[in-house]
């Protein structure tokens, strides 16, 4: 990834407030999937100005330009990462809510197999796994 959020926002042509800005570059800082109210708290601890709606409106624009990436975990939380974090996987504790980010080689290879042996070639995949500690 050689561009941040904010870069690309501002590459797509989107109107960069200083709260969409503030809200850009602490979603840059986020290494979790916040969903909309945790990324709020984090941006009012920032600017306590900021409305709970604003941060609705600028995720939706960030999600609908292809700038973050929606994910439903199953906990009935729409959570967001950065759209063009390096590929990854994800497993989902469901007990604790924790989200564990993975590569494996073998599973990359296998799903190109499958795709290889139906006739198609992947261009992109999403795998989440749902489990508890043993």
């Amino acid at each position: 990834m050689t561009q941040t959020i904010l870069e690309r926002a501002v590459a797509e042509g989107l109107r960069m407030t200083g709260q969409r800005r503030m809200i850009a570059t602490v979603l840059d800082g986020s290494r979790d999937h916040p969903d909309v109210e945790e990324l709020f708290d984090r941006v009012r601890a920032q600017d306590p100005k900021i409305s709970l709606a604003t941060v609705y409106r600028t995720v939706k624009l960030f999600e609908e330009t292809g700038i973050l990436e929606k994910h439903d975990f199953g906990d009935g939380r729409a959570r967001y990462e950065d759209a063009e974090r390096e590929h990854h996987d994800h497993l989902i504790d469901i007990d604790t809510g924790r989200v564990i980010e993975f590569v494996d080689p073998d599973i990359e290879a296998l799903q190109n197999k499958i795709a290889d042996k139906l006739g198609y070639r992947l261009t992109g995949h999403r795998l989440e796994l749902f489990g508890t500690k043993k």
